[in-house]
């Protein structure tokens, strides 16, 4: 850092004392100077704990404590370096301008870089792990058994099917209660709330969506499962308990409700005021123009929002770990505790268990089957949402 602020100051300086003659301004010399010291040094520092890492996973005798002592001396002769260059390189014809856009450019690319690489390691580790379930466990009866039963004393039944019903289930409720309610919004918002409106009732909305989950979950456990349990299930028959797929649906429906209005108040908005304009020009009234035109436009983006809301509602946990119960079952009624695939994952790893054991390593296979399913539900939303946005370049 102290070569970082040196190198910027005596660059600029030494660019001032050139003035009228250097082909960017004075402070982009700085900039570049800046930059070279510190994005070099740093590319390092990670690099050598990277490295390090490495050494200490595979017993090496590369990274010894004596040798963690010239870390920091590597660090600084490297940012010294071309800090170095930097400075020599405030000459008239030298177009530093240019130069620290090349750092920037090369940091933003990093930035993303990093990105993939953690999705890649991510999905590696899950891979990894999953495998080794499967060499212990019977892929069929994992994926088409219809009993969740695990035993850590041995022979457990571990059907993914009850889990993956639950988990579809709950968020099917929640989408039917969210998504109309959540589009209307958004509806009024960009065609019919005025500027005030709009700045008071978008921000009221979108409170919801800062709510930690643990506080809907509670909010479903004590308020909205009794209340379903008392007015609705047991006068009709359908059971006494108030954690069912019906409270954990509903709640985490509200959850959504800003999710799928946000973005599709902004989908609507982008909609070309021309197509409305044309519209009413030709007689339709506001309400038909909606309906007619404004709504067909932005409908894959809309469809988009709402597949972005089901991957969300599919990895949630809390909601449904107070709201739903913990049983694995195959059933219709909505009344009946169930379960979802994140909570089972939860509890699989939960506790002093053997991590080597089928019981503990199915954890693995129901997340990287979770993670195939959000996966496929994003990827066939940006394909929708490239496709709207073709239809207006």
């Amino acid at each position: 850092m102290f070569l970082t602020g040196a190198g910027y100051f005596v660059a600029k300086g030494k660019a001032n004392r050139l003035t009228g003659r250097l082909a960017s301004l004075p402070h982009q010399y700085g900039l570049n100077a800046a930059l070279s010291a510190l994005l070099p040094g740093f590319g390092l520092m990670v690099l050598w704990l990277l490295a390090d890492r490495i050494a200490a996973r595979f017993d090496s005798a590369l990274f010894q404590p004596q040798n963690a002592n010239l870390f920091p001396i590597a660090v600084s002769v490297v940012a010294g370096l071309f800090v170095g260059v930097a400075i020599n390189n405030v000459k008239p014809d030298y177009n530093a301008r240019t130069a620290s856009e090349r750092w920037i450019r090369g940091a933003l690319i990093t930035a993303s870089s990093i990105a993939i690489l953690t999705t890649v390691g991510i999905v590696f580790s899950m891979l990894r792990e999953s495998f080794a379930f499967f060499g212990q466990y019977d892929a069929t009866k994992f994926f088409f058994s219809a009993e969740w039963s695990p035993n850590f004393r041995g022979d457990s039944a571990l059907g993914i099917l009850p889990l993956l019903w639950g988990t579809l289930y709950i968020s099917f409720i929640a989408l039917v209660f969210s998504v109309p309610i959540g589009l209307f919004a958004a509806i009024y918002l960009s065609e019919y709330a005025g500027p005030k409106a709009r700045a008071i009732v978008k921000p009221a909305i979108e409170v919801l969506a800062g709510i930690p989950t643990i506080v809907y979950g509670l909010f479903a456990l004590i308020t909205v499962g009794p209340l379903l349990r008392d007015a609705i299930a047991s006068p009709l028959g359908f059971g006494d308990s108030a954690s069912s797929v019906m409270t954990a649906g509903l709640v985490m429906g509200i959850m959504l409700i800003p999710f799928v209005s946000s973005l599709s108040d902004d989908i609507i908005t982008a909609v070309p005021q021309s197509l409305r304009d044309g519209s009413l020009g030709l007689g339709a009234t506001k309400s038909e123009t909606i309906r007619q035109v404004v709504l067909p436009a932005a409908l894959p983006g809309v469809v988009g929002a709402i597949l972005l809301a089901a991957s969300r509602a599919i990895g949630e946990t809390m909601i449904v770990v107070l709201g739903a119960g913990a049983a694995a079952r195959l059933s219709m009624n909505p009344f009946e505790a169930m379960t979802t695939v994140t909570v089972k994952i939860v509890s699989q790893l939960t506790g002093d268990t053997d991590f080597n054991s089928p019981e503990t390593l199915v954890a693995f296979a129901l997340g990287m089957t979770l993670f195939v399913l959000t996966l496929g539900l994003n990827v066939f939303a940006l394909f929708i949402v490239r496709k709207y946005q073709e239809q207006y370049e």
